[in-house]
């Protein structure tokens, strides 16, 4: 498992905002405001960062790229999924079990640049 990823941004004034409201559902907080006038954030499963692109280019987002963030609970999951569509964010798909599996559940959102981000629990439901 990494332990810390990043995303860049072109709106980041409005992405700190994003990620202020969305990580804290996961248990991150603010670890420090980063020189680009991004933001980095520690939680239980290591570092997020919110950054301008260091070549001072367009942020872009990865195709096939995608940072996951696991959840205590799947209304944990459901409260990720919620803030982010209530920031702002759009959904790419909506909290459910997925893979045929009775405990893998999942989120999916893209954040204000289109990066995806997932939320997920392996822990049956109550």
């Amino acid at each position: 498992m990494p332990s810390y990823a990043t995303v860049g941004s072109n709106r980041i004034e409005q992405a700190r905002a994003f990620y202020d409201a969305l990580l804290a559902t996961a248990g991150y907080e603010k670890a420090f405001d980063h020189p680009s006038g991004g933001r980095i954030y520690r939680g239980p499963g290591g570092m997020f960062g919110v950054l301008r692109p260091h070549d001072g280019g367009e942020a872009s987002f990865g195709n096939g790229q995608m940072t996951g963030f696991a959840m205590d609970s799947r209304a944990g999951v459901d409260a990720f999924h919620a803030t982010a569509l209530e920031m702002g964010g759009t959904c790419e798909g909506a909290p459910g079990l997925r893979g045929g599996n009775s405990t893998s559940y999942f989120a999916y959102v893209r954040d204000l640049d289109g990066n995806k981000l997932c939320a997920f629990c392996f822990k049956p439901e109550g």
